[in-house]
């Protein structure tokens, strides 16, 4: 029986037993019961200083919330997004969930007193405020310009109150329930139901935060809408967020950067609903949807814990991100130990305190210390049933040595979704060699728009010319449409990773321009006659119309040398287009040729060669970001884009790392590649055959299959008068 089949009988088991009436009841009526109960506490407290991750993580939290029952408490009025009374806000809820942690744990009344002086502070304001005045375009809370910031409050607020509740006289819970707990959760049920209804992060941190408070004040009908909605009957709330925003696999639609966001109210309800409603089973929901939504984020990581800076997303953020660090406890505990993830324990540098927190800082205390972390090449599947294309990473190496290869072919990603169908990302040396632009934002830097997204996010971020993907008449894919590319996605053509030397992907993408098909193969090889495994991409573009294709790439660092010669705008230059993210490129230079071209940059202490087939005249335009920004607002990044006009073509390139360069020893090896030349011998619709060349015998030839292969049987193509024969999707013969 397959997932799929399992996943639908024990959703009609478990609709079958609720509309039968069976008691979901709460499970106890102790305090705190989210988290950490007090018995966990207990442990906590006597086993501190048995493993050095628990005390590490216990003395840290010490230290920062003493150090702000030090300092004056200050509530301020509601302020601009990113501003100081947003910050004191977020720091306030975080203050005070760190101070009933430690109540938890130590006893000690001072911080119970904390929280309680807090809550009486925002018991008198919050019954003052309005929406807020500075919403914009987002649904407004009340002491932050969006709802969204009020549910992160109210659920890191509710386990404060959890952690303090038996110990608070009833006169004060009256208060702040009544000033503060129902008016919000009102807000977000009532006015606001469609934004806590909505399938986003934005719902799922709403349904979390009523949930968690409706556990503390045991009621079951707050539980009941937060799992099911406002009209409790399954058509939103949390479980309908686990069904439709990740596909089977655990792979979150709108990206690695926002699931890192996206899992943290997801896991504290998950945890405080198998603690208080065991009968829910939710650990097993879905097949197990928690574990495989958090191991999707753990592989959608590069080796230094950051996260692939994949649609909108921030290029530093990464593993030790609040969520990620609350779900490895979590995970480790709730289903197995695992070694990769304790391994995150050393990026991470903390564990919950509770039972989950105490389990893995004892597994990872006993973690060999010379294991690596061996994440695999693997290929996840998108769209909430797993058929709307997907996401492939291969991975060379291991440890900080890995090198990782992307390639996107899935979902649009909603609202923070970039028109980048076919773009891919190369890491190398622990750093993005072919890289993402990531969001356009300075996150809570209040000056720079408020910290909010700025309006280059959509004029250049989201565009396709900004992603290393092909791009059709200087236009963005589905015209840059969001609503238009929401509908449609990539498609998946074949995935290979079994062998150690060669990994290939291959994906399409056939409804994102009118007339156009596309298909791009990506082969990661492995060689001894190389340095460093090399990139061979294979981009096939169909049209029954001559367009205008330009193959962009994205890299840091200085060229070195070229094989071609090139006109240089050294008083003046000039900007590449009008619109669709051309108006933000600067043309440093440009060139004409015919020959195959080699462009070779230095970036650390490697030096990388783009090979490219070059078929009929090319143009070659070296660009950089930056044209038309008024407010400084983009970063100044250097692109490669080569360009043809054709009906069909192929663009075929090879990226080459090699050598070695190190200025404070004045060493420099190997600034030359092996790799001098590759070739499109042809393509049709069977298949595309591909030469590349190399210094003295070096000769392989790669054969892709255009079409769905049955891998038992021999394929043939008859390409420029000559038949090819080979088995499978692919095949890769080295002549040298």
């Amino acid at each position: 029986m397959t997932s799929k089949h399992k996943y639908k009988l024990w959703l009609f088991y478990f609709f079958s037993l609720l509309y039968a009436g069976m008691d979901f009841s709460l499970n106890n009526n102790s305090h705190p019961s989210l988290i950490t109960s007090e018995k966990e506490g207990e442990m906590i407290n006597k086993s501190i200083d048995s493993y050095p991750l628990l005390k590490h993580t216990f003395d840290n939290l010490s230290r920062e919330v003493n150090n702000a029952i030090k300092s004056p408490i200050e509530i301020p009025m509601p302020g601009e997004a990113g501003g100081y009374a947003h910050e004191k806000h977020k720091q306030n809820y975080r203050d005070m969930r760190n101070a009933g942690e430690l109540f938890v744990i130590t006893g000690e009344v001072k911080y119970a007193n904390f929280v309680k002086t807090m809550l009486i502070g925002y018991s008198d304001l919050y019954p003052k405020l309005g929406p807020h005045p500075m919403a914009k375009h987002q649904k407004p809370g009340k002491l932050f310009h969006q709802m969204l910031n009020e549910a992160v409050w109210l659920t890191n607020v509710s386990i404060a109150y959890d952690c303090i509740y038996n110990w608070l006289d009833n006169d004060s819970r009256i208060k702040f329930e009544k000033n503060i707990f129902s008016p919000m959760v009102s807000w977000f049920t009532g006015r606001n139901k469609q934004e806590f209804d909505k399938i986003h992060n934005h719902g799922m941190w709403a349904c979390a935060a009523v949930g968690l408070y409706g556990i503390v004040i045991r009621d079951m009908e707050l539980v009941k809408m937060a799992l099911y909605g406002t009209k409790k009957d399954g058509s939103s709330g949390f479980l309908k967020q686990l069904d439709e925003l990740f596909s089977p696999d655990g792979y979150y639609m709108e990206g690695p950067y926002y699931v890192r966001y996206t899992i943290r109210p997801l896991l504290k309800f998950a945890e405080a609903l198998e603690r208080n409603i065991p009968k829910l089973k939710i650990y097993e929901y879905r097949d197990k949807i928690v574990k495989k939504a958090y191991y999707s984020a753990v592989n959608t990581t590069f080796p230094n814990g950051i996260f692939f800076p994949i649609n909108d997303a921030s290029k530093t953020m990464d593993i030790k991100a609040p969520g990620m660090v609350f779900g490895n406890s979590i995970i480790n505990h709730r289903y197995e130990n695992d070694q990769n993830l304790l391994k995150l324990c050393e990026i991470q540098g903390k564990v919950l305190l509770n039972e989950s927190g105490y389990i893995t800082a004892k597994a990872y205390s006993q973690l060999d210390s010379n294991y690596k972390l061996s994440l695999k090449s693997i290929e996840y599947s998108d769209g909430k049933d797993g058929n709307q294309g997907g996401l492939g990473i291969l991975r060379m190496g291991q440890g900080d040595e890995q090198s990782v290869l992307i390639m996107k072919y899935g979902v649009h990603g909603m609202g923070h979704g970039h028109f980048d169908k076919l773009h891919f990302i190369y890491y190398d040396q622990n750093k993005e060699i072919i890289n993402d632009y990531g969001f356009s934002r300075w996150v809570n830097v209040e000056p720079k728009f408020g910290g909010r997204y700025l309006p280059e996010n959509n004029s250049y971020a989201k565009s396709t010319i900004a992603h290393n993907t092909l791009v059709v008449n200087m236009e963005n894919q589905n015209l840059g449409n969001r609503s238009e590319a929401d509908l449609v996605h990539g498609i998946r053509h074949f995935f290979s990773a079994d062998k150690s030397d060669l990994k290939v992907m291959s994906a399409k993408s056939n409804n994102h321009y009118e007339d156009i098909n596309m298909q791009r193969t990506m082969f990661f090889i492995d060689d001894s006659k190389l340095e460093y495994p090399i990139i061979l991409d294979v981009y096939r573009v169909e049209s029954q119309n001559s367009n205008t294709y330009d193959y962009p790439f994205h890299y840091t660092g200085q060229v070195i040398n070229t094989n071609f010669e090139y006109e240089k705008n050294l008083t003046e230059m000039s900007v590449l287009g009008e619109n669709n993210g051309y108006e933000h490129i600067w043309v440093e230079a440009t060139s004409r040729l015919n020959n195959p071209a080699i462009i070779t940059w230095l970036d650390g202490k490697r030096y990388y060669s783009l090979i490219a087939a070059i078929s009929g005249e090319s143009e070659i335009i070296f660009g950089r970001i930056g044209a038309n920004d008024t407010n400084f607002n983009l970063r100044s990044e250097p692109m490669i884009v080569f360009r043809n006009k054709a009906k069909n073509f192929v663009f075929a390139s090879v990226i080459e790392p090699h050598g070695y360069f190190n200025e404070s020893t004045e060493s420099s090896l190997n600034a030359r590649g092996v790799i001098e030349k590759i070739e499109v011998v042809g393509h049709n619709d069977k298949a595309t055959v591909v030469n590349i060349y190399g210094v003295g015998d070096f000769k392989w030839q790669i054969i892709v299959n255009n079409q769905n292969s049955d891998k038992t049987k021999t394929n043939k193509a008859r390409i420029g008068g000559k038949i090819y024969k080979w088995v499978g999707d692919f095949n890769l013969t080295k002549e040298s």
